[in-house]
């Protein structure tokens, strides 16, 4: 039983870190397209590109992964329910998905033309995930609260 948990918790410390490198990147990517969608149309098929198979090759198969493995440690009966760290951890992942599932509608919107936000405002949701990573890793690694 001690080895399947580590085999868990090494692929879900593994799905985490690729899930958070393509969220890193795709509002970056959103960026651009809305900064240069009046100034170089002819990057558009090629950021849209890009935002596609980032989601569909490493975002979403990394999220669930994340989910199905964090969803096999906790099956395992090693997570506290009393402690209020898995509480914030799962609000958190919620949070997360969430902003995912927000990417997946902007990607959408900025290919069919239809997103009317600017670069700034991809910036500032850019920092969404960064908040939500903190109170993750803080959660499970501190245990504060």
């Amino acid at each position: 039983m001690a080895d399947l948990y580590l085999w868990l918790k090494a692929g879900h410390v593994i799905s985490v870190i690729a899930w958070m490198a393509g969220i890193f990147y795709l509002p970056r990517l959103f960026v651009y397209h809305a900064e240069q969608r009046s100034v170089v149309p002819g990057m558009m098929p090629v950021l849209e590109v890009m935002e596609r198979r980032l989601l569909r090759a490493i975002m979403t198969p990394a999220m669930i992964a994340t989910w199905v493995f964090g969803l096999s440690l906790i099956a395992l009966g090693v997570v506290d329910w009393s402690a209020v760290w898995p509480w914030t951890k799962a609000a958190s992942v919620f949070g997360m998905t969430a902003f995912h599932m927000w990417c997946v509608g902007e990607r959408k919107r900025l290919a069919s033309g239809t997103s009317v936000h600017d670069g700034r405002h991809y910036r500032m949701m850019n920092e969404v995930p960064t908040g939500l990573l903190i109170v993750i890793v803080v959660s499970v690694i501190v245990r504060p609260f």
